[in-house]
């Protein structure tokens, strides 16, 4: 039997496809062969393209995975082999095995590795054919949309996601890679399949042609940028925007005002400060001034025109950019502000806050540049704190002076402390009943010989403005206390009273220091006393009450001045540990002819008396006035009559 097979019925019989080719013609093929090309039975039809497709495949060489369109629809995959048959006939023999179910494991296993590898880096894929428009999308990609599995989209669906003001870019860009064949990039907004959110895609592309160079391919790698792209636009916005309020920043603005000095139509600045906004933080916390800036915010924005800039240039300050603007319509604009500021009420915890605010205003034509305009509009803005708050001032020239002059003051006060030529006067306070002096006070003085001659009047109140005080406040104190350590003030029992300013009361170590220093120069408590006007301990109450109860607690003594200025503060009083009370001078100087003021002095004395608290009266500079206070209780005098003041080193070589 088996004699009788021949090698035609082995090679008909074979599974792998067989096609004998000799001068350049498909001579014979086996049944494998066919099959390959027209299964299940059908006609030889594929000869000239099974020619077409072994041409590249030589004698001796070997070609894996040549793709062949089945008949029946899908892609087949070849092994192809080629040998002589014999040199004589230039016939080939070609081998042909079926590599598609190996072909198909590895594409799906390359497939299965893609689709890890791309989830992994947060990335899809897709690739498109655009000879028949067909597309796949990878598994990956099609997650990142949220299609859910096992859902078929093709190009069409799948070009609905991208945001509408995108597609034409992204068709235009894709177009364009098509007829150049060079990769491609663009960036854009795709929503997910089921349309609940919106996300931003980087997508990087490449096209493949054939040998005429018409695109056959293309392969695009999407990346989800989403977070990225926020970030950068975050990133992008604070570049030139408050992030506490939204509007502009400092940056901004100042950009906006140097545009608009290069105008020849001018340009407006207005500074808008609130009125005591620390006051607001320390009573209420920083979340309530942070209410404060960003209800402003709203409000002043409300009262701009569109082409004005409202931005913050920090801490509680913000400004106003009005291009092609002039000094009266911008006063007016100032003064709108404010009474907007004024009606305006910030939400919060219990009642609700009401602010105010400050404006300064200045005007300029082509030619400032932006530092003297921020200066003008800041000294404008000055003026207006010191006349009273809650009000537009315009810059006028007087205001550059002014500020010279504050300038040249605070450098004398600095060059004062630096190079001992501020120094001390003393004047006593006399106990009325015995007209013994009971202690001193010390008032300052700058001498350092140059015009014009400076008094505390004119110094302090610019020193207040600035840090300056600070220091200068620490270096009276160290140098009263220095003072009393000599031997001839110990041995007298020497008293100083020294006045503190309204900022020293906000500095926290302040009395921890003064007693510090006290302890240090072995000098008793007793002997030093504070004193602090009404108005500023008012404005800090419980700043003024801390600083008091350690003082006192330690004996130093501590007298509320210029009491009377404000009666408000009567009912401040039982809760404010003051070892003494000065009746302000206006009440005093004309006791002994006013009722009024006799009245108003009889008053203080009975509620001092009551809390044991030292009264004393300033401005005594007569001699009616001693028995009038005498009469009404005041235990202690102050003025030109009971003595005036001498420089402390005269005071201290008499003892």
């Amino acid at each position: 039997m088996a004699a009788d097979v021949t090698a035609e019925d082995v090679a008909r019989r074979t599974s792998v496809g067989l096609v004998v080719v000799r001068d350049g013609a498909v001579q014979w093929t086996n049944r494998a062969a066919h099959d390959l090309v027209a299964p299940h039975g059908g006609a030889w039809q594929g000869a000239s393209t099974v020619l077409h497709l072994l041409h590249g495949v030589r004698p001796g060489t070997r070609r894996e995975a040549l793709r062949w369109p089945s008949p029946v629809g899908g892609t087949r995959w070849w092994e192809v082999s080629c040998r002589l048959l014999e040199p004589t006939t230039m016939g080939l023999l070609y081998e042909i095995t079926d590599e598609t179910p190996r072909q198909l494991r590895e594409d799906r296993n390359d497939r299965w590795r893609l689709d890890r590898l791309e989830a992994i880096a947060g990335m899809g894929s897709w690739e498109w054919d655009p000879l028949d428009g067909i597309a796949e999308y990878s598994d990956s990609l099609l997650r990142l949309l949220g299609v859910p599995p096992g859902t078929t989209r093709d190009r069409t669906g799948f070009r609905d996601l991208i945001h509408p003001d995108d597609r034409a870019m992204v068709d235009a860009v894709l177009a364009e890679a098509l007829r150049t064949g060079e990769p491609f990039t663009y960036t854009h907004r795709m929503h997910s399949y089921d349309r609940s959110t919106l996300r931003t895609f980087e997508c990087h592309g490449e096209v493949f042609t054939d040998a005429s160079g018409a695109p056959v391919r293309v392969l695009g790698a999407v990346r989800d940028v989403t977070e990225q792209h926020r970030a950068r636009a975050e990133l992008a916005f604070l570049a030139d925007h408050d992030p506490l309020t939204g509007i502009a920043n400092r940056r901004r603005i100042t950009g906006r005002l140097e545009e608009c000095l290069a105008d020849e139509r001018g340009v407006a600045l207005l500074l808008v400060d609130v009125d005591n906004f620390k006051d607001i933080n320390d009573i209420r916390g920083h979340a309530a001034g942070d209410r404060v800036m960003r209800t402003l915010a709203r409000t002043l924005g409300a009262q701009i025109g569109p082409d004005a800039l409202l931005g913050r240039l920090g801490g509680d300050e913000f400004a106003v950019v009005v291009p092609a603007c002039g000094a009266t319509d911008a006063l007016d604009l100032g003064e709108r502000l404010c009474a907007a500021a004024r009606h305006t009420q910030v939400p919060g915890e219990g009642d609700a806050l009401r602010v105010s605010i400050s404006v300064g205003v200045a005007a300029f034509r082509r030619g400032h540049d932006v530092e003297s305009a921020m200066a003008q509009a800041d000294l404008a803005l000055y003026e207006a704190k010191g006349s009273g708050r809650d009000r537009a001032r315009l810059f006028a020239p007087d205001q550059y002076d002014q500020a010279l002059r504050r300038v040249s003051v605070l450098e004398r006060v600095r060059a004062g402390l630096d190079h001992g030529t501020m120094t001390f006067d003393a004047q006593p306070i006399v106990d009325l009943r015995t007209g013994t002096v009971a202690r001193h006070e010390l008032l300052i003085r700058l001498r350092d010989g140059l015009e014009p001659v400076l008094g505390p009047a004119e110094f302090l109140p610019a020193a207040e403005r600035t840090d300056l005080v600070l220091r200068l406040d620490r270096w009276v104190l160290e140098r009263a206390i220095a003072a009393l350590a000599t031997p001839w003030a110990l041995e007298s029992h020497l008293r100083l009273e020294v006045n503190v300013s309204a900022r020293s009361l906000d500095d926290p170590e302040l009395g921890a220091w003064i007693l510090s220093v006290l302890s240090r120069a072995d000098v008793d408590p007793r002997r030093l006393g504070l004193e602090i006007t009404e108005t500023a301990a008012i404005a800090s109450i419980d700043a003024a009450r801390d600083l008091a109860c350690r003082l006192t607690g330690a004996g130093c003594g501590f007298t509320l001045d210029d009491f009377g200025a404000g009666f408000g503060s009567f009912s401040h009083l039982k809760h404010l540990p003051f070892t003494g009370i000065k009746i302000a001078g206006d009440f005093v100087r004309q006791l002994d002819t006013e009722p009024v003021d006799r009245a108003l002095v009889g008053a203080v004395v009975g509620v001092a008396h009551q809390l044991g608290i030292v009264t004393v009266a300033e401005q005594v500079d007569r001699p009616p006035l001693v028995g009038q206070l005498r009469g009404l209780g005041v235990a202690q005098g102050q003025g030109y009559h009971l003595g005036r003041p001498k420089p402390l080193r005269e005071v201290l070589a008499a003892l």
